[in-house]
């Protein structure tokens, strides 16, 4: 039973730091990247459709994105789409090709960017101490209905604790990564 909520635990504050991960990649960088635009939501005849889903995305340049949708008739609800997200970005149509490009990044929109990931990395570290939060409280109510003994407990406790520690420190790492890709010109 210690081990079931610790693997519990453990899956949860992954999947906390794969969000963590999906997340940091949507944010923008120097770069370009298919994942700036891959899961902006386009409006396809009245459905909410991930743009992967719609088009092909593709890096012909370092600061250029292609986007070319399998469906012609999608390219102004795709415009729509780059035009209001947070992106800044304007899209040129050429044809049945979308281009973006990239303008180099000013100090103060990195500094907000930075901010940013700061932000995300920590409501991920929220998450997983709301997780520990959850898994303590668990094994807390098996020590009252004595299904485990306070040695098992605070062993389990330990444990859990090590496991907070790692995935607190992999969104860190992620963090910081994130924070030298934006710093980088």
């Amino acid at each position: 039973m210690v081990d079931e909520v610790l693997r519990d635990a453990e899956r949860r504050m992954q999947r906390a730091v794969e969000v963590l991960d999906d997340d940091l990649k949507r944010i923008r960088t120097g770069r370009a990247s298919p994942a700036l635009v891959e899961k902006l939501t386009i409006d396809y005849y009245g459905v909410p459709t991930p743009l992967i889903q719609l088009a092909a995305i593709t890096v012909p340049e370092p600061r250029q994105l292609n986007i070319k949708p399998f469906d012609p008739k999608t390219i102004p609800a795709i415009e729509r789409a780059i035009m209001t997200s947070d992106l800044g970005l304007t899209p040129n149509t050429e044809g049945s090709t979308i281009r973006l490009f990239l303008p180099p990044l000013t100090e103060e929109r990195r500094a907000e960017l930075v901010r940013l990931v700061h932000k995300r990395v920590e409501q991920a570290r929220i998450a997983i101490r709301n997780v520990r939060r959850d898994a303590l409280k668990d094994l807390r109510e098996m020590e009252e209905e004595k299904m485990i003994s306070e040695d098992e407990r605070r062993r389990a406790e330990e444990k859990l604790q090590k496991l907070t520690e790692t995935y607190i420190e992999k969104a860190n790492d992620l963090g910081k990564r994130k924070e030298r890709e934006i710093m980088e010109r």
